[in-house]
């Protein structure tokens, strides 16, 4: 099972842990944590590209942690952030016995 974690400081989400594997299919043909793995470096990703901020980020096997500091939560951050959070709850409403999302 993925856990996905949001990360709040005051109410406001400031980035996503993710752990684990979804265990919805074979290594390599697992399309829950594709799903998820690429929801999340997309995220990432746009956090620098699109909301020019510097997260801090480390990634491991199966696992994948993204923090935002709270001074650096421009609005684009924070729509890209929404938007992770939305992906996550999208997911675990469609695959329930593969993803666990906390608040």
């Amino acid at each position: 099972m993925t856990t996905i974690q949001a990360l709040t400081i005051d109410g406001q989400y400031s980035g996503f842990d993710v752990v684990g594997h979804a265990g919805a299919g074979t290594i390599g043909n697992d399309l829950v944590c594709a799903a998820v793995s690429f929801l999340a470096i997309t995220c990432a990703n746009a956090l620098e590209s699109v909301a020019k901020v510097k997260p801090v980020f480390d990634q491991a096997d199966g696992r994948m942690w993204v923090f935002v500091n709270p001074h650096d939560l421009n609005h684009d951050a924070k729509v890209i952030l929404d938007v992770f959070m939305q992906g996550a709850k999208d997911l675990l409403e469609a695959y329930p016995a593969n993803v666990q999302l906390i608040k």
